[in-house]
């Protein structure tokens, strides 16, 4: 099924949609302007299971894995996550704001979740990302960029871009140049998905 974004109720179809209670209105006025890139794997380097879904829910249990402890009163959310085989799944409406972007500045100015969209890749630093993340990621991104004309390719940010020493996200083995090129590339001219 072809993704396409409702921008009234803030959802995209073809998405399944778990809703996140780490989120709330967008300052008055606010829209979105910038999209910020994540990627996050629960347990670290690990991929497929429920722990995003969970965390992102509030229902992360931290005897499940020695990590979970560090991190179980976190309240973090990401308006969508891109898993490894291209599922996407969201928990924010775009016209809400998600809390993702943490302690940041983008385009000089702090406070990014109030204009920003993110989006979460299930991956790491250390390995690569897989072609259906990068396909459903163009796809999706073609959307955002039609349903909310303010934000360019050069509005797209890695979360490290706007957390320098902070965050490392999506990290070194995210392809800039790849999803970039994607961009520039109509979505009717680029190969069909398998």
């Amino acid at each position: 099924m072809a993704i396409e974004i409702d921008v009234l109720s803030g959802l995209v179809t073809g998405a399944r949609f778990v809703p996140s209670p780490n989120c709330d209105a967008r300052p008055t006025g606010a829209v979105p302007e910038v999209l910020i890139i994540h990627a996050i794997s629960l347990p670290p380097g690990e991929f497929g299971g429920p722990g995003i879904e969970r965390l992102f829910c509030n229902a992360l249990d931290p005897a499940e894995h020695s990590y979970y402890e560090q991190i179980k009163d976190l309240r973090v959310s990401a308006h969508l996550l891109l898993r490894r085989n291209g599922d996407l799944t969201q928990f924010v409406p775009l016209h809400l704001r998600a809390w993702h972007a943490g302690q940041s500045q983008c385009e000089g100015r702090a406070r990014v979740n109030d204009f920003s969209i993110g989006i979460e890749l299930e991956g790491c630093d250390d390995i690569p990302f897989e072609d259906a993340q990068y396909r459903m990621l163009a796809e999706l991104t073609h959307c955002l960029l039609r349903a909310y004309p303010v934000i360019t390719p050069s509005r797209i940010y890695g979360h490290s871009d706007i957390s320098p020493g902070r965050k490392t996200d999506p990290g070194p083995q995210f392809d800039w140049t790849r999803y970039r090129a994607s961009l520039n590339t109509p979505l009717a001219a680029r190969a069909p998905r398998r």
